[in-house]
């Protein structure tokens, strides 16, 4: 059993900001448009929406928009101009702390030679210190003779003999530091895999990468490779991250850390670009491995040829970037690539579901991950109240959605009413019984003796005055009025010719056929509403499916004979009452059945008309009323109405589309009741 607390409102309470009625009120008019569920979430979800309690909901629009403003803030933050600046420094010290180192060992041979005693220790020590002078000058013209570029730095100082173990040290360090940045781009678990990655160390590395290559060529011929993954996975997998249970994860992994490197490269001014392509060459060394990376590079674009691979970032900020540096800011552009095109690929709610929120909330803030969550909750809350169903992947309106948006159409209209003052068609026909209205009347013989008590007692005051006891004379007694409701039957034939479409009369003419049967269902339930839709044929439409008719259901071509005949078949099921045909058109008819064939011509062809004339005058005979309303206003149509309304006595109406319910809606209504006291 269900628990509710109630307490004094003080301003501190959260309500929610809109709820499942607000949702599908926001989509009624895209669902009437297109009658198309999935695509009418699919624009709410990137427009966004306004709770009724405030609480906007942005769309995906919004959040893309953030999510673009933050890449730009990023990108307009750093640049690349630094990449190898921090290298360079690096570079510097070491030649000067090997500089530094000769000049120690040097003097340290002076003292040496200073301090030996005079005979052969002596000329031996001087001796020792020419040899070391000569080498000395020798380092030093190599460290002079050093390019300037980064590369030809780390190139000249690889086959250099130190002289100086802490500088040697220094720059084996970092040697390896930049081998294992570079191999780190496409192999992240290297750290893990290896604990050096001196060229000595680099033939695990060489293997892996010799196998992935045979791998993945295998993959590109479609042979299955699903035992040669399991096999390569359990050799080398110390090398990749978790989570990679197949080739093609491996080859988008492997793809993506490729493509890192050549972003990078291609983000640069071309004389950076070549400077570290150099360096990058010279730290591997082996040349056999760099010719596998770049048929590894190869095979993964071949391999993923419509993904982008390689592109550039522009980078123009003012604070520089080292190279590990450089390569997380390429990562977090690449990561911007890929959360924009999930946005971009979020076509209905399922899409919603594979977006990343957490890095969306890493990208683009908490306001953003947030909005998606209740972007989510929208389709959510359409079916926890039974708006919405799932058949597998389809998503279709529930029978109590399409009641929801009758109820919606129809108070719209009537609102309109109330504001147009747009009155009714009074009836001057009087007859007995019926249901009460609010209206009173004086009592007359043979009323019905529905008495107003209020009105009665103060008309016995109004000339008696208060006075117990109060004398109530004849003419004080005042009654209810009351209306006789007739029990009918109604055929609303729809016209779903394309026409209709493109004047834009077809949402019209739906909301108004959802509205007269939320209005029938509801307010007079004893009545019955048809509904059959007719373009080059005619067929009957339940109700409930009026609202998810699809722009591709209206054809081509007008064919009201067939729509009569199918009403007329429907209204003669029923027994008693009054059978009506309510007709919604846009045009003359173009098409009909004969000898169990459709017939369409444009202009129309008098066999037409005449078929669907002779069905009018069937209708005529079975006593039933055809009321036309038309929403073009052309001189065929109006010749053609007018020859019906002869044969038919029924009425026609001329109506813009956006008055068409009032119409229709007023009409039906003003001839259900009769006053009858």
């Amino acid at each position: 059993m269900a628990l509710y607390r109630y307490s004094r409102w003080d301003g501190t309470q959260n309500l929610p900001a809109l709820d499942a009625d607000d949702v599908l009120e926001a989509l009624g008019d895209d669902v009437l448009a297109e009658g198309d569920i999935r695509r009418a979430l699919q624009r709410l979800m990137q427009r966004g929406m306004s709770g009724r309690r405030g609480g906007d909901i942005p769309g995906l629009r919004q959040i893309m928009e953030r999510l673009r403003h933050q890449r730009r803030a990023e990108l307009e933050q750093s640049n690349l101009g630094g990449v190898l600046d921090e290298i360079a420094e690096r570079l510097e010290g070491i030649v000067r702390q090997e500089r530094q180192g000769i000049d120690d060992r040097l003097h340290d041979a002076e003292q040496r030679a200073l301090d030996a005693p005079p005979g052969t220790d002596q000329d031996q020590a001087r001796m020792a210190e020419q040899v070391l002078r000569r080498t000395a000058q020798s380092r030093k013209d190599r460290l002079d003779s050093l390019p300037r570029d980064v590369a030809g730095q780390m190139h000249g100082l690889r086959d250099y003999e130190f002289m100086d173990p802490n500088a040697r040290d220094a720059f084996q360090q970092l040697s390896d530091e930049l081998r294992q940045q570079v191999l780190e781009t496409y192999f992240q678990g290297l750290k893990e895999g290896v604990q050096g990655v001196t060229p000595e160390d680099l033939s695990g590395v060489r293997d892996m990468v010799k196998d992935l290559n045979d791998l993945l060529e295998k993959h590109a011929t479609g042979a299955d490779t699903s035992a040669d993954f399991n096999q390569f996975m359990a050799k080398h997998g110390q090398y990749f991250p978790p989570g990679i249970e197949n080739v093609d994860q491996l080859i988008d992994h492997m793809h993506r850390q490729a493509s890192q490197m050549a972003s990078l490269l291609n983000s640069m001014s071309p004389q950076m670009r070549a400077e570290l392509q150099q360096m990058m060459d010279d730290l591997l060394r082996d040349d056999r491995l760099r010719w596998d990376m770049a048929r590894l590079a190869g095979n993964l674009q071949a391999l993923r040829p419509d993904m982008e691979f390689g592109e550039p970032y522009p980078f123009s900020g003012d604070e520089p970037m080292g190279l590990p540096q450089a390569m997380a800011a390429i990562d977090r552009q690449q990561r911007f690539d890929e959360m924009e095109e999930a946005l971009g690929a979020a076509r209905d709610p399922d899409g919603l579901d594979r977006i990343d929120s957490e890095l969306l909330r890493d990208l683009a803030g908490d306001d953003s991950a947030d909005d998606l969550d209740q972007l989510r909750e929208l389709t959510r809350a359409l079916e926890e109240a039974g708006y919405l169903e799932r058949d597998g992947g389809r998503l279709a309106l529930t029978p109590r959605a399409a009641r929801k948006l009758g109820m919606r159409a129809l108070t719209e209209i009537f609102s309109k009413l109330r504001r147009d003052g747009f009155g009714g068609h009074a009836l001057p026909r009087t007859g007995f019984g019926g249901e009460r209205v609010d209206e009173t009347k004086p009592l007359e013989f043979g009323d019905p003796f529905a008495i107003d008590l209020n009105r009665t007692l103060f008309n016995a005051m109004s000339h008696e005055g208060p006075a117990i006891p109060l004398h109530i004379a004849p003419d004080d007694f005042e009654v209810y009025r009351s209306e006789e409701t007739a029990v009918s039957s109604t055929v609303l034939l729809l016209d779903m010719s394309r026409s209709m479409l493109l004047r834009g009369c077809s949402t019209a003419a739906k909301r108004v056929a959802m509205a007269l049967h939320t209005l029938i269902h509801t307010k007079y339930p004893r009545d019955r509403l048809f509904v059959v839709g007719f373009a080059y044929y005619a067929r009957q439409i339940k109700p409930e499916a009026i609202a998810t008719l699809s722009p591709y259901e209206f054809e081509y071509g007008t064919n009201l004979q067939h729509a009569l005949i199918i009403a007329r078949q429907l209204l003669g099921r029923r027994h008693g009452g009054n059978k009506e045909i309510v007709v919604i058109t846009d045009g003359e008819p173009t098409a009909h059945i004969a000898n169990g064939q459709v017939e369409f011509a444009y202009p129309p062809t008098i066999r037409t008309m005449q078929s669907t004339l002779r069905e009018v005058g069937r209708a005529t005979k079975e006593g039933i009323v055809i009321n036309t309303f038309m929403l073009e206003r052309s001189r065929y149509l109006s010749e053609f109405v007018d020859l019906m309304s002869r044969i038919n006595r029924g009425r026609a109406f001329y109506v813009e589309p956006e008055n068409l319910g009032e119409y229709v809606l007023v009409d039906y209504v003003s001839k259900k009741t009769k006053r009858v006291a």
